[in-house]
């Protein structure tokens, strides 16, 4: 798994598939992460991601509930078509914005 530190903002880059297999690995390194640099941004990247399961979506909203109190946002990015009705039908979408490319 690979993640980005940058200040107080952390980007993940997800898996090609976000499911119970690789869930609790990113979980506990996103936390590490989030607590060690004092992280109050969370940026999913979804560039390689093709598939998400309910572990894969558990992992965005226990990310946003420890984000949410400490102040911080979390954002996804790189989301195709099919990730995007995944986000959207879990109710991720209400709970954190969607970005598209960079123009």
């Amino acid at each position: 798994m690979k993640y980005e530190v940058q200040e107080n903002c952390l980007t993940i880059f997800l898996p090609t598939e976000l499911d119970h297999h690789n869930a609790e690995s990113i979980r506990r390194e996103a936390d590490h992460l989030i607590e060690k640099n004092h992280i109050r941004y969370v940026i999913f990247d979804f560039a390689d991601t093709v598939f998400c399961d309910s572990s894969g979506i558990g992992v965005i909203m226990g990310r946003y509930k420890r984000i949410y109190m400490l102040g911080g946002e979390v954002c996804a990015v790189h989301t195709n078509e099919r990730m995007k009705k995944i986000l959207t039908m879990s109710g991720a979408t209400k709970i954190m914005q969607i970005y598209e490319e960079d123009k």
